[in-house]
């Protein structure tokens, strides 16, 4: 059964396990810490500033998902002060390549995506 088979058979309602993991790596955060956490492992504070204008707590759930979801792996340091690093798991790594390779063609292909927006407002202009 393909993915497409198997989130139809789940009615689209969400509940299907591919397409929320589907939705982990692909939102707003996921695809950029899985692209961040790609060159090296960050600590926290640090990953939210090469992210930008994510919340602590988007960041902190964010986080959590894709570790739930065994894609990044959490460090913690039990030194004073706490040291937590973040990491991309070997299957996180799959998964960021992936989103990179996406990431890359939309940035590639944005020159088209702009004019068939300009054609598609022109015509309903």
């Amino acid at each position: 059964m393909t993915f497409v088979d198997r989130v139809r058979s789940e009615g689209g309602d969400g509940a299907c396990p591919q397409r929320l993991v589907l939705e982990h790596v692909t939102s707003r955060w996921g695809n950029l810490i899985l692209i961040a956490l790609l060159d090296r492992s960050y600590r926290f504070s640090e990953l939210r500033r090469a992210i930008g204008k994510v919340s602590e707590k988007m960041l902190t759930q964010s986080l959590q998902t894709l570790e739930r979801d065994g894609l990044v792996h959490r460090d913690a340091k039990p030194v004073i002060p706490p040291r937590v690093d973040y990491s991309l798991t070997p299957l996180g790594r799959e998964a960021a390549e992936q989103v990179r390779a996406l990431a890359q063609w939309v940035d590639e292909r944005m020159p088209a995506v702009e004019r068939a927006r300009e054609e598609y407002d022109a015509r309903r202009a």
